[in-house]
């Protein structure tokens, strides 16, 4: 692990792996150790960094409200930080609407862009299903509690919980088992889910753009998908069929082939 300083913020990061810079983006309550399964075979091709975004894992965690436009301008100040000019960029969920902003709003900072489980704008089902989970955090008595109780639900297929009741396991034993969120910063990111909006600069996204969706996903089904495919300028769009919001998880091998195809082609 390291850290460096951002806006009088404690950062911290992983870094594995050489070669071209990816930068990859945790989703909501998540920190860098997310991309776990996609590390192995990512490390083989870049030089790997994933970051904790503020209010998660060991980075600070300032006080809230947060919004996908201030992390994308703190994950600027990162890239200044650790020196990197110009990265590959991934990210799921809350970590895709940041990367979206971070394109937009520093093009020169972005080679290419893969946004996974994606969303442009929260519309009012999306903006439901956080309230939800807000509603959930003031009953329950951690954030991995909501994480596993109310969100794992939705990230998940029916068929993963009946026929894989062990990767399940795995998978709550991985959220017990990581830095602990406190609720207040949990929150926090929520307010960031529910404000964010990137629909007025999506045109000036100019990079090569991955979008991947899983075809049982919900919460950022194909009608975000589909509209980020149309608005991204040359962008290319993957529907996994039997996956829902955390397909990274749930079948990484899958994941990882089309989201490694995308990335070599798009190497210097």
């Amino acid at each position: 692990m390291a850290r460096v300083q951002v806006d009088g913020l404690t950062i911290n990061y992983d870094a594995q792996g050489e070669g071209e810079p990816l930068l990859l983006i945790p989703y909501l309550s998540a920190d860098h150790a997310c991309y776990a399964f996609q590390l192995p075979a990512y490390v083989e091709h870049f030089r790997c960094i994933a970051i904790d975004l503020p209010g998660s894992g060991e980075s600070d965690k300032p006080p809230g409200p947060y919004s996908t436009e201030g992390y994308a301008e703190q994950v600027a100040g990162f890239l200044d930080a650790i020196e990197v000019e110009q990265a590959h960029v991934a990210g799921v969920s809350l970590g895709a609407a940041v990367g979206m902003h971070l394109a937009a709003r520093h093009p020169g900072r972005v080679r290419s862009l893969s946004l996974h489980s994606a969303w442009d704008a929260s519309d009012l089902y999306l903006k439901t299903v956080v309230e939800l989970w807000r509603t959930l955090a003031s009953s329950l008595p951690t954030a991995a509690d909501v994480v596993i109780q109310g969100i794992f639900p939705l990230a998940f297929t029916p068929a993963m919980y009946v026929s894989r009741p062990e990767l399940l396991d795995t998978l709550v034993d991985f959220v017990r088992g990581r830095p602990a969120q406190p609720m207040d910063a949990f929150l926090a990111q929520t307010d960031a889910a529910i404000g964010h909006d990137a629909r007025s600069v999506l045109r000036e996204i100019g990079v090569p753009t991955l979008i991947t969706v899983g075809a049982h996903d919900l919460v950022c089904s194909t009608r975000f998908a589909e509209r980020l495919n149309d608005e991204i300028g040359g962008s290319e769009m993957v529907v996994f069929d039997h996956l829902s919001h955390a397909g990274l998880h749930e079948d990484p091998e899958t994941f990882n082939g089309a989201t490694l195809d995308f990335l070599l082609r798009q190497r210097g």
